[in-house]
């Protein structure tokens, strides 16, 4: 991991100077599904201002989540290392694990002179801990106290900065503050202190993401105060809700894009839109109803494309191109030397993403030698992506798609493809280094 005083010599501080670089917004759902989105195939669920995000920008058609779960995706996100070399690779303990030498988006940010801000869910670090958002370049941050608190839409109390924020209106029986219309009024009233100076903001809803303890009590683990605009819908209360929640999550981004235009920075917003994770399976929600993955198999927990493969979309008006589709691979850990090249900085070096900024740009951009995740949960499972061949090991099988000829992973064909199999076997072996806080079961 790259220290806070060796990234300091790389910074290419000259290139600030010579022009305001742009600001960067991120938008990060929470268990979204690859095909959970209209621009994305679904045909139900209404999502008119991220549609509009696309047509206006660029979609990614093959763009994968750092890990089929929440704190190591979100790690990779922010450190640039994928689930091989991070330093969270499992959701167990994820409140303590980021230590301080673990150099993150936020800090390059914020040593390139832009207020940064987090609003909604972090995940890798949490209130006296070293990876704390306070104490990892974050100069505002709001929202859950830890991972399985952001499990709420209704909370007693959230996190402001280093103070706890009261939320009274969920005290009683009666509740009256969800979360995610408070991120929003948060997330408006950021751009607008900040509009006349770069900054960085990660509004990283909750949305889809279920309440799985309310779920287990009462098989209905989606929350929302109302389930329109589908509320005349036959579907099942619960696949209302779900349906109304992402609208809902649609709704909040055409705010925020509409507050950039108002204040004149839409033309200087680099505006990024993706999902942690696959599609969910909890609080009592079907993922197969609305068929989230959409031609992918399987969902969050998996190490298929559906568990990882993400929507991403890009929108900057004259620098990304708009209407355009892109297939150019790439993953969340990439996410950091790409923005470093979007802000006219140098990356650290020694990460293992590599800069997409010309993907972003409509240019032709570097492509990895392979892509490649694990994960801990269940048994030690591994998968790795090279070219078009995909290389899957989980609970003592090994499986080979080729996922450009079968995107759903129906035909294994590792008994027919030896050769390539001890090829990406190779490269998964080489892929990763021993982590103690998780070992290999």
């Amino acid at each position: 991991m790259l220290s806070r005083r060796a990234f300091l010599s790389t910074l290419a501080l000259p290139a600030l100077a010579q022009r305001r670089p742009p600001n960067v917004v991120f938008i990060l759902a929470d268990d979204l599904g690859y095909g959970d989105l209209g621009c994305y195939g679904q045909q139900e669920i209404q999502t008119p201002n991220i549609d509009r995000m696309a047509a206006e920008g660029t979609r990614f058609t093959q763009v994968y989540a750092g890990c089929t779960v929440c704190a190591p995706s979100r790690c990779a996100l922010m450190t640039g290392f994928h689930t091989g070399h991070a330093r969270v690779r499992g959701n167990k303990r994820n409140e303590e694990l980021l230590q301080p030498g673990d150099f993150t988006i936020s800090e390059m940010f914020k040593q390139s002179g832009f207020t940064t801000g987090i609003i909604g869910k972090w995940g890798i670090g949490g209130l006296g801990h070293p990876g704390y958002p306070t104490r990892k370049g974050w100069d505002e941050w709001f929202g859950f106290f830890s991972q399985l608190h952001a499990h709420t839409y209704y909370p007693e109390h959230l996190l402001d900065g280093e103070h706890e924020h009261l939320v009274t209106g969920n005290w009683g029986a009666t509740k009256k503050g969800y979360a995610p219309d408070l991120f929003l009024d948060r997330a408006l009233k950021f751009i607008d202190k900040n509009k006349a100076n770069p900054f960085l903001l990660y509004f990283a809803s909750t949305i889809p993401h279920a309440n799985n303890e309310l779920g287990r009590d009462t098989g209905d683990g989606i929350e929302i105060p109302e389930d329109a605009p589908y509320s005349a819908k036959s579907w099942p209360k619960l696949e209302r809700k779900f349906a109304a929640t992402i609208t809902r999550l649609d709704r909040d981004i055409g705010r925020i894009l509409e507050k950039l235009k108002t204040l004149g920075l839409d033309d200087n917003t680099l505006v990024l839109f993706s999902s942690d994770n696959g599609a969910h399976r909890e609080g009592g929600h079907n993922p197969d109803f609305f068929k989230s993955s959409g031609p992918l198999r399987g969902i969050k927990r998996d190490l298929t494309e559906g568990g990882i493969r993400v929507p991403f979309i890009a929108r900057w008006p004259g620098k990304v191109p708009a209407a355009k589709t892109s297939d150019h691979p790439f993953a969340f850990w990439d996410m950091m030397p790409t923005l470093a090249d979007a802000i006219g900085v140098k990356a650290p070096q020694g990460i293992d993403g590599i800069s997409m900024y010309p993907a972003l740009l409509g240019q032709p951009a570097k492509t990895h030698e392979y892509l490649y995740w694990e994960f801990h949960e269940g048994g030690f499972s591994q998968a790795l992506r090279a070219g078009d061949w995909k290389l899957i090991k989980s609970k003592g099988k090994t499986m080979l798609f080729n996922i450009k000829a079968d995107v759903h992973e129906d035909t294994d064909l590792a008994a027919a493809n030896p050769d390539i199999v001890a090829r990406l076997a190779k490269l998964m072996a080489g892929a990763r280094t021993d982590s103690p806080d998780f070992p290999v079961a």
